[in-house]
């Protein structure tokens, strides 16, 4: 059974929240709270194995005290907050704290979406529960450090935007890949092939999460739009809600948008990004599948490999969750299985190449 602390000062959700939760015979509500004050409470008197936390609270905010929590008392935590889709920086700040994921409440009709959105928040719950605490603060740790040092790259890219190129790197994520894409984004040269990111992100986050990895990666990181084009200094971040696919358009690989149904239960797919890139770029792309719960993405995986492209899945002791790189490994998909170190090794290798 998973132990789950409801942490929010409205008693409807808390009610409604309990009530959902409860149901899935693998997770009990040990207690819901209104505010951090009570939460610790009930901290110091039972075992809790994942918290609910909204971020608008009287007393002590959401964000204080999840900062102040994984400081003192590491615990995975999901945010559900309204203040999340009003300002999404809330929800980038929540997931540099290290909040496990973000789930967007609505202000009018809470019981309606609670309900309708019940899949969603028991999957994140249960993603929660199996992430690895000490790898996500241990990459969580090292972004800090990097981003006291400040931007990287100074080089002019404009010149190498112009540029076109014959190979593509894919990158798909899910649980725990927010703070995993950061590290990676803010170690790799300004003369990187093109990338394209898929991650398991709510539409209105991925504009804010791009323009914070731009900060802080020599890359030019944009949110993705129709037509982009996919060339050498420039990663390009799925929007949510929309898949991103890859095609050839004469000399350039470009972006397309699709609202075709989720797959694997997602919009964004990896599984959509990477057959695109499987059929289209084929022996000149990079696929790499990062911790995310799950399988999405291990198909198009091997669907890249078998097209001659490169391959690679986090290993199991650098993932915050190890299963979408799991179901990639267990089906032959990956040529290598890397740590997160690694992996930037292999991306900078395959660039001189």
């Amino acid at each position: 059974m998973i132990k789950v602390l409801i942490v929010d000062d409205s008693a409807l959700i808390r009610e409604f929240m309990t009530s959902i939760l409860n149901d899935d015979p693998y997770i009990e509500v040990v207690d819901a709270v209104p505010d951090p004050y009570k939460a610790v409470e009930i901290l110091n008197s039972h075992k809790v194995d994942v918290i609910s936390l909204d971020l608008e609270m009287p007393r002590m905010d959401g964000l204080t005290f999840l900062e102040k929590l994984m400081q003192q008392r590491p615990i995975p935590v999901v945010v559900c907050s309204s203040i999340a889709e009003q300002n999404s920086e809330n929800a980038m700040k929540a997931l540099q704290l290290g909040a496990v994921e973000v789930i967007t409440k609505a202000k009018m009709g809470v019981k309606d979406f609670l309900f309708q959105e019940k899949e969603r928040i028991t999957s994140a719950i249960k993603a929660a529960a199996a992430v690895n605490l000490e790898n996500l603060r241990k990459v969580t740790s090292e972004i800090k450090k990097s981003e006291q040092k400040g931007k990287k790259g100074s080089i002019d890219s404009k010149h190498l935007l112009s540029r076109t190129t014959d190979k593509v790197i894919a990158i798909g994520a899910s649980t725990g890949g927010t703070v995993v894409l950061r590290y990676i984004l803010s170690r790799l040269p300004i003369n990187c092939y093109g990338i394209v990111v898929s991650q398991h992100m709510p539409e209105g986050f991925t504009a804010q999460f791009s323009n914070s990895l731009n900060m802080v990666s020599s890359l030019e990181v944009k949110e993705s739009s129709d037509q982009d084009k996919i060339s050498t200094g420039r990663a390009i971040i799925a929007r949510g809600n929309h898949h991103l696919k890859i095609i050839r358009s004469g000399a350039f690989y470009q972006c397309l948008h699709s609202k075709e149904p989720q797959v694997n239960r997602h919009r964004p797919s990896v599984d959509v990004m990477f057959q695109s890139v499987a059929e289209n770029v084929g022996k000149n792309a990079l696929g790499i599948l990062l911790t995310g719960m799950g399988k999405d993405g291990a198909e198009g995986l091997k669907m890249i490999k078998e097209a001659g492209g490169s391959t690679i899945a986090q290993n199991e002791q650098s993932c915050v969750v190890f299963g979408m790189p799991r179901a990639a490994i267990e089906i032959g998909g990956a040529d290598l299985v890397l740590d997160i170190d690694q992996i930037i090794d292999q991306i900078i290798e395959f660039c001189k190449n």
